[in-house]
């Protein structure tokens, strides 16, 4: 009944989904951030300290989009992102390191996430099988994959998260943190900690973990309903933000009705329960959500057909609407590309990085664009 209720109010909007007009960004500058690395960078998130510190992490060190050899890398950026640092490995085990996420905690606390996947073993076994790849590509690939036995890796398949107290100077050991999605947990407004995620390796399970210990332990609080028709399989790639009052978590969708669009999902009771699952009219994914200091909602996302690139839009109502698609970058040449994150800078202008395939380059860099609304 509970979530009958929340998705009739949100559908009883007095304005139609993506009825509200569109701002048009004002692109300041955009800029590459991984012009030193000849590796294949992927899956960033970008965060922002209080004294305005930019933090990016991403899947670095990496050969192509799948491949054995991903890390989890960090640069900073103390000039607003004109500059950035050489990358700091955090974590590197003996599987693929992905999708990179992080937060800054309201405590100061940086916690970062990924997970690890084995993905890469069918296109070696059918390399190894073909015969048809350079010697020293195919021993390469042999050599990652067999740092530990076929036993080990499949026991080291999981959801990781590792936390710094003291700005990223030294790091915690990896945990399970229950479930994965590539931009990581979020603050409440209370300062508790929510993650919407999915449990990849195990039983699949889509819904939101809770943390009361500025993330050092974490709880399964709530599963998201599936919508009628769906399976909660084709459920990926969560991310959430308090609203005030409501709490909003998009989701990306390959089901076959509205398929790669995102779906919404509400809780008004600070996330115990959550209404069914909602097509919101957008085409694109996945989604991040940012909360302005003005209170409007920001989503940003990966637009993977013509015009490739990235786009954002907003909610002035928490939700309930979102304006049309503001384009952040409209240049992209194929549909490897996304994963946009956004935040929100001490003088009221925004970032958004992304990763991407440029001309010329099968290698993906870093992006970043330095915007402001109207």
């Amino acid at each position: 009944m509970r979530a009958s209720f929340l998705l009739a109010f949100f559908m009883a909007a007095s304005i139609a989904w993506g009825q509200e007009g569109a701002p048009k960004a004002v692109l300041l500058d955009t800029a590459v951030v991984s012009t030193q690395s000849p590796f294949y960078q992927g899956w960033p998130t970008l965060a922002i300290k209080p004294d305005g510190e930019l933090l990016l992490v991403c899947s670095g060190g990496r050969e192509a989009h799948v491949c054995p050899f991903g890390r989890v890398d960090l640069f900073r950026s103390r000039d607003g992102g004109k500059t950035w640092t050489w990358p700091q490995t955090l974590l590197d085990g003996p599987l693929d390191d992905r999708d990179a996420g992080l937060l800054v905690t309201p405590k100061g606390s940086l916690l970062v996430t990924t997970f690890t996947s084995l993905a890469y073993e069918p296109i070696l076994a059918a390399a190894e099988k073909k015969g048809n790849w350079k010697e020293a590509d195919l021993r390469a690939w042999q050599s990652a994959r067999d740092r530990i036995s076929p036993q080990q890796r499949k026991k080291d398949l999981g959801v990781w998260m590792i936390r710094s107290t003291d700005g990223g100077i030294t790091w915690s050991a990896r945990q399970d943190c229950l479930v994965n999605s590539p931009h990581g947990p979020i603050a409440l407004g209370n300062g508790d900690l929510l993650y919407a995620g999915k449990d990849l390796w195990r039983d699949g399970w889509v819904g939101v973990c809770h943390s009361t210990d500025d993330g050092v332990s974490w709880k399964k609080l709530a599963a998201i309903p599936v919508r009628e028709g769906d399976d909660a399989k084709n459920y990926h790639e969560l991310h959430a933000i308090d609203a005030g009052g409501v709490i909003l978590v998009h989701i990306r969708n390959h089901n076959k009705a509205n398929e790669r669009e995102t779906l919404q999902s509400e809780s008004t009771d600070g996330g115990k329960t959550w209404s069914t699952p909602h097509a919101i009219g957008v085409w694109g994914l996945p989604s991040h959500l940012l909360k302005l200091k003005d209170g409007r909602i920001l989503m940003s996302y990966g637009h993977r057909r013509k015009p490739f690139g990235n786009q954002a839009r907003l909610s002035s109502d928490k939700g309930k609407t979102w304006s049309q698609p503001i384009l952040l970058s409209t240049d992209g040449v194929t549909g490897d590309l996304g994963y946009p994150s956004t935040v929100e800078r001490n003088d009221g202008s925004l970032s958004t990085a992304w990763y991407e395939v440029r001309p010329g380059n099968p290698k993906a860099v870093l992006r970043i664009v330095h915007w402001k609304l109207p």
